[in-house]
């Protein structure tokens, strides 16, 4: 995965979307981590890993995906918004046994962060959430191109008033 190239799309789309509704001078920090709690949901409710009561499958693959990768929109911007470099470290996270823990996992190291903006939580919060694209299956390529086809899509949102 190219990140810095992520992070460069990443950082032109939070300027227009800023530029576009005023939000310059906006600290927007817990509106992109409540953003990212949300997609952390919507991903979970579509894989359904954690609904014991129901026999009903998980949404298509490609379902998933996109909805992975509005996270890492989330995380990306995050990280732009402090200034953390895209040297991130693979292997700071531990590896769940279940998908429903590592969706747990998520979303502790989302409230860590909350609480204790520091880039080795940003990285370990990444990380994390890398880990979890691994056990739903997606290949670092997958990610990669559902991200550019997402972020164009978002790009287009903005420019229709979305």
């Amino acid at each position: 995965m190219k990140l810095q190239k992520l992070y460069d799309m990443q950082r032109e789309l939070d300027a227009k979307i800023e530029s576009q509704h005023g939000l310059k001078k906006e600290d927007l920090v817990d509106q992109k981590i409540l953003a990212l709690l949300v997609e952390l949901g919507e991903l979970a409710n579509e894989t359904r890993c954690f609904k014991f009561w129901s026999v009903k499958p998980p949404a298509e693959r490609s379902v998933i995906l996109e909805e992975y990768v509005d996270g890492v929109h989330f995380i990306l911007s995050l990280g732009l918004t402090f200034g953390y470099g895209v040297e991130l470290s693979r292997g700071l996270a531990e590896k769940s046994e279940s998908l429903t823990e590592q969706f747990n996992t998520v979303y502790h190291l989302v409230s860590v962060f909350r609480n204790d903006v520091s880039e080795e939580n940003f990285t370990v919060l990444f990380d994390s959430y890398m880990e979890l694209g691994e056990v739903l299956g997606f290949s670092w390529e997958e990610v990669e191109d559902a991200y550019l086809a997402k972020n164009k899509v978002n790009h287009e949102r903005q420019e229709q008033g979305y």
